[in-house]
């Protein structure tokens, strides 16, 4: 089952209306994430709790790590550099943090509030090989700034 973008938009736009929570706002999105595509097997955020280190927020799937400096794996590259990270195989990245022994790619994009400031990581973990795409990361970065653009 692949993903319906337009759909899955559209969904998350009615469910976080008027929501200014950061954190309930990540659960949600979180959960309509994790739910809508077969691809996704681990699907959550790190908050930005301190200068150089983000902390687990709301996710889906198995337990995750409980705390990622900027300075290791694709969720600390992503928040340190402030661009997404496309991996399509979690071995070859230098640093990778294996969290979950299943994961084989990897895809995590910069959450940024109203002022582009980057609060948190959208992290996306697959269990198969190569799993993401350019489309998946322009669509869900928009996804993002829809809905925590406005915080």
């Amino acid at each position: 089952m692949a993903v319906d973008y337009d759909a899955l938009s559209k969904t998350i736009a009615a469910l976080t209306e008027g929501e200014d929570d950061a954190v309930a706002l990540m659960a949600t999105v979180a959960c309509e994430l994790h739910h809508s595509d077969d691809r996704f097997d681990w699907t959550g955020f790190y908050r930005v709790v301190d200068t150089e280190l983000l902390k687990i927020g709301p996710y889906q799937g198995g337990h995750g790590c409980l705390q990622i400096p900027f300075s290791r794996g694709v969720c600390g590259a992503a928040a340190r550099t402030g661009e997404a990270q496309l991996v399509a195989d979690v071995e070859a990245f230098p640093g990778h943090i294996a969290c979950a022994s299943s994961t084989r790619s990897e895809l995590v994009i910069p959450v940024r509030n109203a002022g582009g400031q980057v609060i948190a990581v959208l992290d996306i973990d697959s269990d198969q090989p190569d799993a993401f795409t350019l489309e998946d990361q322009r669509q869900l970065t928009a996804i993002l700034q829809q809905v925590f653009g406005r915080l």
